[in-house]
């Protein structure tokens, strides 16, 4: 790994560094002149910094530096890779937040001209952000420890920023006590030093493919599915041109962009980079091999998804010449406040049991609460009926067998009158709990809003603006990380 890393080279990985504050920015001056390294992770800049799962990858990646720090001997930093290339507006222009009633919310930045077209570190905001931001704040609690959390918001998403402008300065911002770095993926600079890797994987574009399909094909016939599906011709960059940011696809002996369908040479493709390296972007199986030449890396922090398709990718890194850092995933957790717990044990569940649709819940919950005596009579009727048409049925074979077809009727048609007389008194019962369900359906928006886990729909700022700063910390203590058969 040293290897590729002589000399000044941490130095000039360095200057690709967002202006760290706080502890991290002695710590960094340390790693360069020490040989240290760096734990990695990324997230696309949604707005407020989007859903929970961002500053999951943040602490689990500070967790996992200081824990490789004390094991290598040497300083490692967190670094977040702020994906701000992206183009897909519509996935980093809102976020999910629950209000003071409990009620869930979503915000949403209305796009500006050409949004879905341009990547997002070139689309800056107009005065619409200064709304989003006070329509987000008015769903947020007063309490003492609101105030900086409001001008944070409002200073890193205000007219003339970008998404991924904003994302830094407030995630940056929360995370101002902790020794983590950012870097943005768009930055001139670092766009220049990863030039060699976007041309290379231009110039080899055909045999990385087969590559990447043979590594991909083995994997499911070992009975593993392929996250990032390898397209025939598709080429592992992204080209920005009239129409927007564009896949690559090899034609003959040279290229084509997808959706303009225009054709384009090697030689044209390096003097567009050369103009301006930014235009050049690799794709989601190369941008962790990009990030791995430009950073000394010894680990990476990933979700579910990523540390999937980082099983594909370990032959691209030695095309490349060089080792996959090794992949840890992130940490997760359900924040359980104190008014949802009153609930779970009030009756008797678990946060996992929420995972279901409501009324499902709702109908298990009622069934417990039917009285004892009901229940009994319902199954005693249930077995009297069951019993008496089984008597009737070989009582009146005797005198005609098509006499069967009737008696069995009658059984079906008693038990489904039954089943009814059962359902009505579910629907009293829930007509009587109706304020206990309400409670556990506030519960289940809390933990699972809109069906999915908490950590992957809502925004931070509802836990901060409650509970205040002592949360991080609080949170880091919880994440732990696996060294062989330690943990730290």
């Amino acid at each position: 790994m040293d290897r590729r890393f002589p000399g000044g080279a941490r130095e000039l990985a360095s200057s690709f560094i967002l202006p760290p504050s706080g502890p991290a920015g002695g710590r960094l001056r340390r790693l360069v002149d020490a040989g240290g390294y760096f734990v990695t992770t990324g997230q696309q800049p949604g707005l407020f910094t989007g859903p929970l799962y961002s500053l999951y990858k943040a602490l689990t990646a500070v967790r996992l530096a200081r824990a490789l720090e004390q094991l290598l001997a040497r300083p490692v930093l967190a670094l977040f890779w702020i994906a701000s290339e992206d183009h897909d507006w519509a996935e980093a222009d809102h976020t999910h937040v629950l209000d003071t009633q409990n009620d869930l919310r979503t915000v949403r930045v209305p796009p500006p001209d050409g949004a879905h077209q341009r990547p997002l570190h070139r689309i800056r905001a107009g005065r619409e952000i200064g709304e989003t931001v006070e329509t987000f704040l008015r769903f947020l609690p007063e309490s003492d420890f609101s105030a900086p959390y409001r001008e944070l918001l409002r200073e890193g998403y205000s007219p003339g920023r970008t998404l991924p402008e904003g994302f830094h300065t407030v995630l940056s911002g929360v995370l101002r006590e902790l020794p983590i770095l950012f870097v943005d993926a768009a930055d001139p600079g670092l766009k220049a030093a990863s030039l060699p890797i976007l041309l290379r994987e231009l110039e080899e574009a055909q045999d990385h493919e087969t590559l990447l399909s043979e590594t991909s094909s083995r994997l499911e016939r070992l009975g593993y599915h392929t996250q990032v599906p390898i397209l025939p011709g598709g080429v592992n960059l992204f080209l920005e041109g009239d129409e927007g940011r564009d896949r690559l696809y090899r034609d003959g002996a040279g290229f084509r962009l997808h959706r303009s369908g225009v054709r384009l040479s090697l030689g044209d493709l390096r003097s567009r980079a050369a103009d301006d390296p930014t235009v050049l972007c690799p794709n989601v199986l190369l941008r962790p091999v990009v990030e791995s030449s430009l950073f000394p890396t010894v680990a990476y922090v990933g979700g579910p998804g990523e540390v999937s398709y980082f099983a594909q990718l370990r032959d691209l890194f030695e095309a490349h010449g060089m080792r996959m850092p090794v992949v840890q995933p992130r940490s997760s957790a359900t924040l359980v406040e104190a008014k949802v717990r009153k609930v779970l044990d009030k009756f008797s569940l678990t946060p996992d049991s929420l995972d279901r649709p409501h009324q499902e819940l709702a109908a298990e919950i009622a069934r417990a609460e039917i009285p004892e005596e009901v229940r009994a009579a319902l199954a005693e009727m249930r077995a009297a009926i069951g019993k008496g048409s089984g008597s009737l049925v070989r009582a009146v074979q005797q005198i005609d067998s098509t006499l069967k077809g009737p008696v069995t009727h009658a059984r079906n048609s008693a038990f489904a009158a039954l089943d009814e007389a059962e359902r009505k008194i579910l629907q009293s019962v829930k007509r009587e709990q109706e304020i206990a369900l309400e409670q556990v359906e506030k519960a289940q928006r809390h933990l699972y809003p809109f069906g999915k886990p908490q950590e992957r729909i809502l925004n931070m700022f509802y836990y901060l603006t409650r509970y205040g700063p002592d949360l991080i910390p609080g949170l880091l203590d919880e994440f732990k990380v696996a060294l062989g058969d330690d943990s730290a």
